[in-house]
Order: structure tokens, then sequence, then C-alpha cells
């Protein structure tokens, strides 16, 4: 089983509007509503990949509800901790020039007891899970270091960790060095403090970011695809042009990708090539963390691994 970590959900709304800009009043041609956060968008693809999956985190208050209701209907094991306080809720306002404009709520104040109780559930699920991925921001009141401590309760249990979040959260959550970890280009930028603009830029912040003895390291490079580390080996995957719909969650179908494929113990370049494919698939969705399994074998076979 592979357990999924969002502890800071939000009921996400898709504002379709023709030429938005500041200062207008405008009038929303299209809306689309739906159970938001990275974790989730994970949990929808294992889901789909046919791997059994459980969903952790806070959920509160009538967007908690929502959440809760959609996990229901997708058929995926909801095991979240509820909270006094409200879930959050995310705004993107989409216009026909292809701009997106995202407002995002920071989220719901979490108590110690809240905490607690979460982490108490967490120690159960770790008894009868194969990995854990963890994504997205922290809600109020978390600590920072949050993620660095479900690190190192998971390799108490020898469960592989993959942490998919970005500044001071996953500058901690590295000094645990969990089995897998996959920031962008500004990220690697924001933790190695390289500014990258060439090839050999990038191959020194990943020689920067080795020294957390992290397992395997995936820098993500948007539709250019991903340099990835493992085992002191660097190759260098590259994916076909693809006619893209909404990228929105391809890293989080790239995660769900990895940890399908290493809980099934495929080779490594199998790793590699089946999580890239998962990740550009996605794109080619409408929905968010939504793949057709037809294009992520066509993909496969598309896409070119090279060392380094």
């Amino acid at each position: 089983m592979i357990a999924t970590i969002t502890l800071n959900p939000s009921v996400d709304k898709r504002y379709m509007v023709k030429n938005f800009n500041k200062n207008g009043v405008f009038r929303v041609h299209q809306v689309e509503v739906t159970a938001g956060g990275k974790g989730l968008n994970v949990a929808r693809v294992i889901k789909q990949l046919g791997e059994p999956v459980v969903t952790l985190g806070f959920l509160g208050g009538a967007n908690g509800e929502f959440i809760e209701n959609e996990l229901n209907k997708m058929g995926i094991v909801n095991l979240f901790t509820k909270i006094k306080g409200e879930t959050r809720s995310c705004i993107a306002i989409l216009s026909n020039d292809y701009s997106q404009t995202e407002i995002l709520e920071s989220g719901p104040k979490i108590t110690k007891h809240e905490i607690d109780r979460f982490l108490n559930e967490y120690d159960n699920i770790l008894k009868k899970s194969k990995i854990i991925c963890a994504s997205g921001s922290l809600p109020q009141n978390i600590p920072v270091d949050f993620y660095s401590e479900l690190i190192n309760r998971a390799k108490k249990e020898n469960v592989k960790f993959i942490l998919d979040t970005s500044g001071e959260a996953l500058k901690y959550g590295l000094k645990s060095s969990p089995f897998l970890v996959k920031p962008n280009i500004q990220e690697l930028q924001d933790i190695t403090g390289v500014t990258i603009n060439t090839e050999r830029d990038l191959l020194k912040s990943v020689k920067i970011l080795s020294q957390y003895t992290v397992e395997i390291l995936v820098i993500s490079l948007g539709s250019e695809g991903s340099i990835v580390m493992y085992n002191d080996k660097l190759y260098k995957v590259t994916v076909p042009k693809i006619n893209a719909i909404n990228p929105i969650g391809s890293g989080d179908s790239m995660i769900a990708g990895f940890a399908f494929a290493i809980a099934r113990r495929f080779d490594f370049e199998k790793i590699i090539n089946f999580a890239s494919a998962c990740g550009t698939a996605n794109a080619m969705e409408k929905g968010t963390g939504m793949i057709n399994l037809k294009n992520v074998e066509f993909i496969m076979e598309n896409i070119v691994i090279s060392k380094l």
C-alpha cells in the first residue's frame, strides 16, 4: 500500500474569464471546483494505476466535507484528521490568452492536539505501507521541520519516503535524507544558492544537493524532461512533444509514477521511464491528476534516457 500526505489541502476553484486583467468586472463563462492539494493529485493517479492508496492530512469545515465527499466518489480511502479550522480555498483565474492568476489562502491553524492525533494515525499507517508520498505546503502552526520528523519515523519502520515540497520545509526535510525528492529549477536554486543558466550550472547544483544523501534525486525541467541522480549516476530524461491541454498536476503525476514503479520493483531505468510518462500524460488531460494508460504506454516508447 502507498500512503499520500496532504497537510494543507484545498478546494480549488478555476474560473475561465475572457480578457482578464486588474481593476475590471468580469463574468465567468466556466467554473470548475475540485478537491485540490498535491498529495490528492498523487493519490488520484495511484488509484488509476490500480495500486491500493490511502490519504492523510488535515480537513475541516464545509471545504473539508467537500474534499471528503470527492475522495469517497473516487473510492480513495480517507484517513484525514478532522480539525476545528476551515480547510482553505485556492482560486485560479484562466484567461483566453493562456495567462493564469492564482490566489492561494495560507490554510487553517492546526492545534497541538490535532497534530498529535495526526501523528498517531501516521504511525499506524507506517506499519501497513511500502511508501509514503508527502506533498505540498505546511498549514499554519505546523513546525517547519515537520516533514523531517515524518521522514525519521518512516525510516524506523523501513518505509520509503518521497518528499515533494519547497522552501524551508524542503530544506529541513532534506536534512533527514528522504528516499526521493523532486525539486524544480527554482527550488534547486533556492536550496543551493547557484543561479542556473546552463547545463553546467545545473550539474553543479545537483552535486551540491547530493550531499544530503537522498537515494533518488529528480530535477524537474517541465516539458524538457528531467535530470535524475541515482547511485552517483546521472540520467537525462527527454520526453516527447505532446499536445498539452493542462500541465497542472504533472509533477504530482510523476511522483505517483515513481511511487507505483518503486512499489512494483521495476528496474531503475524503467522506473524513470514510467514516472516520466505519467507526468507527461497528465498534461494531455483536462483534469488535474488524471492519466490515460494508453497515453502512458505511448509516451514510454518515445522517452529517451541517456547517461551523463
